[in-house]
């Protein structure tokens, strides 16, 4: 592994803070407190008493997040406090180089946790993480969480991407079926545009920092669709480039719904308007009924829900996978979390440890809104269908799953570059100009 001039810097003046104290410990005093080697080393072993987390989760999600952990906290006796940021994918590295990290981040991308890991920032997972991964978590999702063939981070929760949100009632009293392929989806979309006079559509690409995030999610449906998985694969390692003539295509396919004015944007205006909804709020158009279409992860499910809406085949609205280009086989992108550590303090571990166990994955999925891919999960927890129906996909050993390519990418693309070029491209950039610009934030080494 790769260590920074900086982070050398930081342990040796940490090496020189800790001969300091024995210094200073070794030439006591008059009124200096007595020490003992026991009673620094039992509380060396027990770790610190708080334990901070630092991620993208907010709002009712970060609510349920903490609710998820309060009974462990209190049993174990280490507080554990978390904060939420939408800039958490700039300002993570930020607070790293500044020696003001977090004891544990939560990774929405194996991309930019791979970026720490080898800047020497993150801690390699103790035995305690290794054994929960390896009983807990398929071989994929471990390879998630590992840099140059050593793990890092522990899965979290996960998520279905890629679902096409409506509502049943709308398309019982039009008629209209689910299509199982892509030009279905097409033709669906223009029936209804000619029956509500209107657009189908709504989407809305805004988070902060992120903004630019649910426009990878369309092209990466699209590439595995259209190109295949192994396609896919050569493409998050930079061996198919974004400048290739299938990722081209892909990105068109998406374009005829999304720069399509007709389709696009119900409940808030034109294309533009894309960029300055935030993603959550779309949920508010769908549940009212002024949109009929919307593409997002099983996620959305809790935004339907503080939208009060119901979710389910027969409530207000329900989801189907965004179907094949020829309506064979079953392919899907996903999405999850990944926990990597800053510290190796005891307690940080034995939080980190928890995190990802099944115990914790019942804790969480229990509480509603989210899944987890933890082999341990009991699918009843799932608190509504669409998540139990996710949970059957994740675990079919038919689905052909592949985890979100951008977050996979170097966080110079994955969370720079590719967000970028779909925030341009809504604004009107052309798909050539686009793709060039998304390939030239790739790496040179």
């Amino acid at each position: 592994m790769k260590t920074s001039p900086r982070a050398r810097a930081y342990a040796s003046l940490a090496g020189l803070g800790v001969a300091a104290l024995v210094l200073t410990g070794c030439g006591g005093g008059p009124g200096a407190p007595e020490t003992s080697a026991a009673n620094t080393d039992e509380s060396a072993a027990k770790g610190k008493s708080e334990v901070t987390i630092y991620g993208t989760i907010a709002d009712t999600e970060a609510e349920l997040l903490e609710e998820s952990w309060a009974d462990w906290s209190k049993e174990n006796d280490i507080k554990i406090k978390y904060e939420s940021s939408k800039e958490f994918e700039t300002q993570i590295a930020v607070r790293a180089q500044g020696g003001n990290a977090p004891d544990l981040a939560i990774f929405p991308q194996p991309g930019l946790l791979g970026d720490l890991a080898t800047r020497g920032f993150l801690k390699p997972a103790s035995e305690g993480v290794k054994e929960q991964v390896t009983s807990g978590w398929s071989e994929d999702w471990a390879k998630y969480g590992t840099v140059d063939g050593t793990l890092y981070g522990a899965p979290l929760m996960a998520s279905v991407k890629g679902l096409v949100w409506y509502s049943p009632a709308e398309f019982k009293e039009k008629g209209y079926e689910v299509p199982t392929t892509w030009p279905g989806l097409l033709d669906l979309t223009e029936q209804i545009e000619k029956d509500k006079g209107e657009a189908p559509w709504c989407a809305g690409f805004g988070s902060g920092d992120a903004t630019g995030w649910p426009g990878t999610d369309w092209v990466e449906d699209l590439v595995l669709r259209q190109a295949g998985p192994e396609v896919y694969d050569q493409w998050v390692d930079n061996e198919v480039k974004f400048t290739d003539p299938q990722i081209k295509s892909a990105l068109d396919e998406v374009g005829k719904i999304l720069k399509n004015p007709k389709y696009v944007n119900a409940g808030y205006g034109d294309i533009a308007s894309i960029n300055a909804t935030a993603f959550g709020d779309v949920a508010d158009v769908l549940v009212s009924g002024d949109c009929s279409l919307h593409h997002q992860a099983s996620f959305f499910s809790g935004f339907i829900t503080d939208a009060g809406g119901t979710v389910g085949p027969d409530a207000d609205i329900w989801g189907f996978v965004t179907p094949s280009m020829d309506g064979e086989g079953n392919s899907v992108t996903g999405g999850g979390e990944i926990v990597g550590a800053f510290s190796d303090d005891p307690s940080v571990v034995k939080v980190q440890e928890y995190l990802a166990s099944a115990d914790w994955a019942n804790s969480r999925v229990k509480l509603g809104g989210v899944l987890s891919a933890n082999k341990g999960l009991d699918p009843a927890n799932a608190s509504d269908p669409l998540l139990q129906e996710a949970v059957k996909i994740l675990q079919d050993p038919a689905t052909t799953f592949r985890f979100d390519a951008s977050d996979l990418m170097p966080g110079s693309v994955g969370a720079g570059s590719f967000w970028k070029g779909m925030i341009d491209w809504i604004n009107g950039s052309d798909t050539d100009t686009v793709l060039k610009a998304i390939e030239a934030g790739w790496p040179s080494s």
